[in-house]
């Protein structure tokens, strides 16, 4: 099973559609393995975001996702990395699929609700960012059966 990192971003918090992203992605069989509510400070934004660091945008990003808390998951299931992608949407809301999160939820780039890991090796990193080893969890569903074939 592969392990992907999603944040529910603070304008996600904010509008109160926490309860509503966190739904979508267990509808769609991810599991949920780690899962804490924080509010992220510029030394963990300039680590989660060192890739942005010298772009334009980065003033403003950090201004963003230090406003306010966020709810930080990790998530497990066959190919999670892309079905997060996929359920998450492109990343400007206008140009997203309905019944994507971002699709259905978001307006703007800025303000786009949700980030997840966008490959495999990104997942391993970011999770090792917001989680420690003792934060993250092992066990069965019984509903796994129905959603992941053998």
């Amino acid at each position: 099973m592969n392990k992907t990192l999603a944040l529910v971003k603070p304008d996600g918090v904010q509008r109160g559609l926490s309860g509503q992203i966190i739904s979508r992605i267990e509808a769609k069989g991810l599991k949920i393995v780690g899962m804490k509510m924080i509010r992220m400070d510029s030394e963990l934004a300039k680590s989660h975001y060192s890739d942005h660091v010298e772009k334009p945008f980065f003033p403003a990003l950090m201004a963003f996702i230090t406003s306010g808390p966020i709810i930080a998951l990790a998530l497990e299931g066959p190919n999670c990395v892309q079905a997060l992608r996929n359920l998450m949407g492109t990343t400007n809301p206008i140009e997203a699929t309905p019944g994507s999160i971002r699709g259905d939820l978001g307006l703007s780039v800025g303000n786009n609700l949700i980030h997840g890991s966008d490959s495999e090796e990104s997942a391993v990193k970011e999770l090792g960012i917001f989680f420690k080893k003792d934060e993250l969890f092992e066990y069965k569903r019984s509903i796994d059966d129905w959603i992941i074939e053998s």
